[in-house]
């Protein structure tokens, strides 16, 4: 059984992976994330992520469909000011 510091930690560590998915980032980006600029090794962040995916498995099926369904509104408006730019640009 783990410590209270080590519950403690990975407590953090899920917190800050809150933070992430409040941000749509993907696993991948919030295990780079938390590397980078909190210093926790990848594999804690991704064994967390993988647990917390288990223990709400519907919140991370929502939240999957959610960050891809904004990230192609988002597209779709960098093609539309794309298109506006482009037309400016031959007036």
């Amino acid at each position: 059984m783990a410590d209270s510091s080590s519950a403690s930690y990975i407590h953090m560590v899920q917190h800050m992976i809150e933070k992430c998915l409040l941000f749509y980032m993907t696993k991948e980006e919030c295990v780079e994330a938390l590397s980078k600029h909190a210093n926790i090794k990848p594999v804690i962040t991704s064994t967390v992520w993988k647990e917390l995916e288990k223990e709400n498995k519907e919140f991370f099926e929502a939240y999957t469909r959610s960050r891809e369904d904004r990230m192609a509104q988002v597209e779709t408006r960098q093609m539309i000011q794309k298109m506006l730019t482009d037309s400016d640009g031959h007036n």
